[in-house]
């Protein structure tokens, strides 16, 4: 990173999977970092040595989860760059034996805690000339079965994207990830299958650092710095396939 002092970014989710590979991967890149996930989640565990994170524990669902992170991030560093907007729950279940709670819990979590995130981080990004970036799915385009609200979060987030991007632009790009199939735990590794390989078109399951590269591009503004309002599939190909019946 070739600035006076390294940049600062929020992630959240960062204690496991995809969001702990994203902290990571701009950890290695020079980035400071503030790490935001439950109490008891495993962030002191992960981070805890690190002399440049700090750490936030909190329900991303709690607006006062979101002021407290831009808080002790800036307060400890003294900017803020970047925002990446990880965290995310799914409950599966057929829409008859969905209860309001459940869905507005995951509305909240995956959705509202973006909003509430980027209001509260709008001052600091805009004052650095920062990012963005949201972490959806391919669930906003295609769906399986008993997975309504999940998804809908994500398509929300796709929309949201672009409405920050014109809303805070041009100041803050905003810009969003939609992973495919991503492996996120190694028991779930050692139980995939051949075919499960082979049916993504680049010839394998996707990992959480394939999340990360997108990430991290995304947030450079030397090479980003033309891209706002898009989203990015990553999916090993998966949505431009056609499937029939056999």
């Amino acid at each position: 990173m070739a600035r006076v002092k390294a940049p600062v970014a929020l992630v959240t989710g960062a204690a496991h999977g995809i969001g702990r590979a994203i902290a990571q991967r701009l950890l290695d890149d020079g980035w400071r970092l503030g790490v935001v996930d439950l109490p008891g989640s495993g962030l002191s565990r992960a981070y805890g040595k690190s002399r440049r994170t700090v750490i936030v524990e909190g329900d991303v669902a709690d607006e006062q989860t979101a002021r407290q992170a831009v808080k002790v991030a800036t307060e400890k560093f003294g900017r803020l760059d970047a925002v990446v907007s990880n965290a995310g729950i799914m409950v599966r279940k057929p829409i008859s034996r969905l209860t309001l709670t459940e869905w507005h819990k995951v509305i909240d979590t995956n959705l509202t805690a973006a909003f509430l995130l980027a209001r509260a981080a709008e001052r600091p990004l805009r004052l650095a000339g920062g990012a963005i970036v949201l972490i959806a799915s391919t669930r906003a385009l295609m769906s399986e079965p008993n997975t309504e609200s999940y998804s809908a979060t994500k398509g929300g987030l796709v929309a949201l994207t672009h409405a920050l991007a014109v809303s805070l632009g041009p100041e803050v790009r905003v810009n969003c990830v939609s992973p495919g199939w991503i492996v996120v735990r190694r028991d779930e590794q050692e139980e995939l299958r051949r075919k499960d390989h082979k049916q993504h078109p680049v010839g394998r399951v996707g990992k959480p650092e394939d999340i990360a590269e997108m990430v991290a591009y995304l947030l450079d503004r030397e090479r980003a710095g033309f891209i706002t309002g898009a989203n990015f599939i990553v999916d090993g190909g998966m949505t431009r396939k056609m499937i029939y019946e056999e």
